[in-house]
């Protein structure tokens, strides 16, 4: 596993942020973690991607991947390819209510990396978790995403998990 190591006068402080971006960029540890429990050959969609992302590169090595990105013209909510299995990304979090709605209606399995705070304090999520198959799919400590100039933000305020939907039995899964 790669690892980077940022200098203190490169940490990103989200407090003193300006621009706030729904943009962050998945560590490969954190994309192993769920590569490693998805099938090989499954045609993989990560619809919140570029070519550049880890996703698309690590899933790239052992199944079909299909990725798109809005700023490719390629809307998560108007844009579906023509053959994929499951859906696998870290998408806007600003979004996930909207996103986990669209997810759900597949009826496919998805596995979306995203903020855990909060996660049942929404009326939308909680009906949609009380009425679909999900699992949350924890990675050990918080994942420390990178912004646009791939800086790493080495201690995020927030917990992250997977939340996915026909992979695992359990309702909740912690990573090893």
């Amino acid at each position: 596993m790669n690892k980077q190591v940022i200098s203190d006068n490169h940490k990103v402080d989200f407090a003193k942020r300006k621009g706030k971006t729904d943009e962050w960029f998945t560590p490969l540890g954190a994309v192993v973690k769920i590569v490693d429990i998805i099938s090989s050959g499954a045609v993989v969609w990560c619809p919140f991607d570029t070519e550049e992302s880890n996703f698309v590169k690590e899933l790239s090595k052992t199944n079909k991947v299909v990725f798109s990105h809005i700023d490719n013209g390629e809307d998560f909510f108007d844009f579906e390819p023509n053959k994929w299995d499951i859906i696998v990304s870290n998408p806007p979090y600003s979004l996930r209510n909207k996103i986990l709605e669209r997810a759900f209606s597949f009826g496919k399995p998805f596995a979306l990396l995203m903020n855990t705070n909060g996660l049942f304090d929404s009326k939308i999520r909680w009906e949609l978790f009380k009425n679909n198959d999900f699992t949350l799919f924890y990675l050990q400590g918080r994942t420390p995403f990178m912004n646009e100039d791939m800086v790493l933000m080495e201690s995020p305020p927030f917990q992250s998990a997977y939340i996915c939907s026909k992979i695992f039995d359990d309702k909740i899964v912690f990573s090893k």
